[in-house]
């Protein structure tokens, strides 16, 4: 993911910022509790196509 970009993203839900996860190839927003992903490169940040994280996945 580049990083310029990863910058510029937000999550749609909370408007907070996203981190990559490389091993998931996902954008994870850790205050909408939700994980966005990104197919062939292009982030699908919509919130019906998002999983919700488990609190192990929170670190919590």
């Amino acid at each position: 993911m580049d990083t310029k970009l990863l910058e510029l993203l937000v999550c749609p839900v909370t408007k907070g910022p996203l981190t990559w996860n490389r091993d998931k190839q996902e954008l994870v927003s850790r205050s909408a509790r939700l994980a966005y992903p990104v197919r062939d490169g292009i982030p699908v940040l919509l919130e019906t196509e998002a999983r919700t994280l488990s609190d192990e996945e929170l670190g919590l």
